[in-house]
């Protein structure tokens, strides 16, 4: 998979999108606001980086990073995006996305939502707990001790493996927390959730969280 598409290029699209250029990926930027408010980033980048509207951006990524705000989840393009492995790198915060019932309820998961609205896509959910300055600092190569690890979860296990050389090759170990539904346990709020890591402090965390009904 030669080039990752972008929906969303704050904090942490920006940062993989530096992570994905210096491996060797072409990327194409998109956000809200339009391709030329990317102008400064997609210079920074460097001449694999290009800016694009969203719909574009979803049309030529290989795979294809979603990382806006959860509440504008339904904004993502479904066509261009069918059959394609979707990265979900959304988190729930009520004061910013407004209250979601089946959320709150915990009857879902945030990248269950949108894998309801990408019905055809193949949404990973990777990238929610680790802070946007250390997506580029904390990489280790495969087999350093103590190399940090990060949690994926997925419906679809080909996908999932997919995502999961890409993360090695970022620099990170992997958790494979299961299926979509057991995103929860690195959720906000969850051990697991924001500090670093290895795949042996994960695996404890994700064993030990709690839903929000039991915290």
């Amino acid at each position: 998979m030669a080039t990752i598409g972008f929906i969303g290029a704050g904090n942490i699209g920006s940062q993989l999108a530096r992570l994905a250029v210096t491996h060797g990926y072409d990327v194409v930027m998109s956000n809200s606001r339009g391709p030329e408010t990317l102008t400064a980033l997609v210079s920074e980048l460097g001449p694999k980086a290009r800016a694009a509207t969203v719909g574009d951006a979803a049309k030529a990524g290989d795979m294809v990073v979603v990382t806006i705000p959860l509440k504008h989840y339904r904004t993502v393009p479904v066509e261009p995006l069918a059959g394609k492995i979707v990265i979900d790198t959304m988190n729930y915060y009520p004061q910013r996305d407004g209250r979601i019932e089946e959320l709150d309820n915990e009857s879902t998961t945030t990248s269950e939502l949108l894998q309801a609205h990408l019905p055809t896509s193949k949404v990973v959910k990777a990238f929610n707990h680790i802070y946007a300055a250390q997506v580029t600092t904390d990489g280790r190569p495969t087999g350093a001790k103590n190399r940090r690890a990060l949690v994926i979860a997925g419906d679809d296990p080909g996908a999932k493996a997919t995502v999961t050389r890409l993360l090695d090759e970022f620099g990170f170990d992997v958790v494979d927390a299961g299926p979509l539904k057991e995103g929860w346990r690195i959720q906000r709020d969850t051990p697991g959730y924001g500090p670093r890591r290895t795949a042996e402090q994960l695996r404890s965390d994700l064993a030990s969280a709690k839903r929000y009904a039991d915290q």
